[in-house]
């Protein structure tokens, strides 16, 4: 016979067992008819029936098992197969009803090889498609063989997208960047392009894939090594039109010393052919003992046509802050910037509260034919940085009003968030949105599996709300 190695691996509780020697056929067989197919869970919205991604079922033993893109669970505990089993229930805005004690849960009965299906119900409007970065997208699902064809691209978590539509792509970036080979991974911020996901079908589950700036092993590289310590943010992503008729992708760095301290803010434009941005300009340093000024092209970009037929960029985050001609040299000349002085709060809809705007973008809605923001809520009711709304107004310098709670992520953090009017056509009702997903500056101590430090995707349908 020969000699040979069978490895059985178990990813639920992450050991492993080898076996090596002389094939002992008939003992190993008996060993894996005492195996037993996990039960599949699906998690559902009882309004529409779609997959709910990232929810979490958790035993009364502290089991966690949360939903993939596709709204499913692969439960494959031995210990509690063929048993009535409660689940305790956070969806972070889908929920079940508590019940007499006050738990929010279900009970079920998971069999080997069987099929359940948890119905939750949405508590706020927008609807969560679910995660667009990190790894294991459809690791529950493929324990069944199913969205077999979805490949891993090396990339366990993202922080704070930006992007832009460039010369016909849209251009990606993120900040630190989960790697699995080492607890410390990529922090001079990573990039990507796709096309223009321009679609009508917005519904999980969803499958977004990126063309990476890569190394030469293939793997996702920085695109920002900017000199000096600490690591590389890179904001105000923009593309402007130069004099010399090319357009170019431009942003500003900052460079960050620990905790969170900024050191340096500087413009940098995208050298094509390296593959990389280059510093152009140094704006303020740490050290210089001058103030840093009060107004940066940080937070997010967008182009604007006032009343006299001039272009501007706006930047803002998530009120416009800056403005200046849309022009890739006027951005170049910081005195060529004007300052604005956005609106510190935003009232809502029903005028009881004043929402303080954290952190956001805005755009243009051609179907409710004004202007839109969705920001992160400073110092929401269940959670300080995990709250999302929505706001509108006739100018994108304002007043902003009737803002509407749209999102809710329970003593969790959802920060930057960034719109796409790009993914759907100018008249549609939908509003598609993004934020990072993470426990940091939450009251949250255990990190959520596979989706902390990750950006998730949500649809808003404008038609709803009013």
């Amino acid at each position: 016979m020969k000699f040979f190695r069978l490895t059985l691996r178990c990813d639920r509780y992450g050991f492993q067992w080898r076996i090596g020697g002389v094939a002992l056929i008939m003992i190993l067989f008996g060993q894996l008819a005492l195996a037993r197919e996990p039960c599949r869970i699906r998690v559902i919205d009882s309004e529409n029936r779609w997959p709910v991604p990232l929810v979490e079922l958790r035993t009364t033993h502290g089991i966690r098992f949360v939903s993939d893109n596709a709204g499913v669970i692969a439960f494959d505990l031995p210990e509690l197969m063929d048993e009535p089993v409660w689940f305790h229930i956070e969806g972070h805005g889908y929920n079940v009803p508590k019940d007499a004690f006050g738990y929010r849960g279900v009970r079920l009965t998971p069999t080997p090889g069987g099929e359940l299906t948890v119905e939750v119900k949405r508590e706020l409007p927008a609807k969560r498609l679910g995660r667009i970065t990190g790894g294991g997208l459809f690791a529950e699902s493929q324990s069944f063989g199913e969205h077999t064809e979805w490949r891993e691209q090396s990339i366990l978590g993202c922080d704070s997208v930006q992007n832009v539509v460039h010369r016909g792509r849209i251009h990606w970036a993120w900040g630190d960047t989960t790697l699995a080979r080492y607890p410390l991974g990529l922090f001079q911020s990573i990039g990507a392009t796709t096309p223009i996901w321009n679609r009508t079908d917005w519904k999980p589950p969803i499958k977004l894939r990126y063309e990476y700036i890569t190394d030469q092993n293939g793997r996702p590289r920085n695109i920002a090594e900017m000199p000096g310590d600490g690591p590389t943010w890179l904001m105000g992503y923009a593309s402007l039109r130069a004099n010399d008729g090319s357009d170019r992708l431009v942003a500003t760095y900052s460079k960050i010393k620990p905790p969170l301290t900024e050191s340096e803010v500087g413009l940098c434009v995208w050298d094509e052919s390296q593959k990389r941005f280059a510093a152009t300009k140094s704006i303020w340093r740490l050290d210089s003992g001058k103030p840093k000024p009060d107004a940066l092209p940080q937070g997010h970009s967008v182009l604007w046509e006032d009343a006299d037929g001039i272009r501007w960029i706006l930047f803002g985050d998530p009120l416009p802050s800056l403005r200046c001609r849309a022009t890739f040299e006027a951005w170049c000349d910081p005195s060529s910037w004007e300052p604005l002085l956005p609106q510190t709060t935003i009232p809502s809809a029903d005028n009881r509260q004043q929402i303080r705007p954290h952190r956001g973008s805005i755009a243009w809605n051609g179907y409710r034919k004004k202007w839109v923001t969705v920001f992160t809520q400073l110092g929401g009711e269940t959670s300080h940085l995990g709250e999302i709304w929505y706001a509108e107004s006739d100018s994108p310098l304002g007043p902003w009003t009737n803002a509407i709670h749209v999102v809710t992520h329970h003593r969790y953090t959802f920060y930057n968030p960034q719109l796409h009017p790009e993914f759907v056509a100018e008249d549609s009702p939908e509003l598609l949105f993004e934020a990072t997903y993470t426990h940091t500056f939450s009251k949250t101590a255990e990190p959520t599996p596979r989706h902390d430090y990750n950006q998730v995707l949500y649809r808003l349908d404008l038609n709803e709300l009013h």
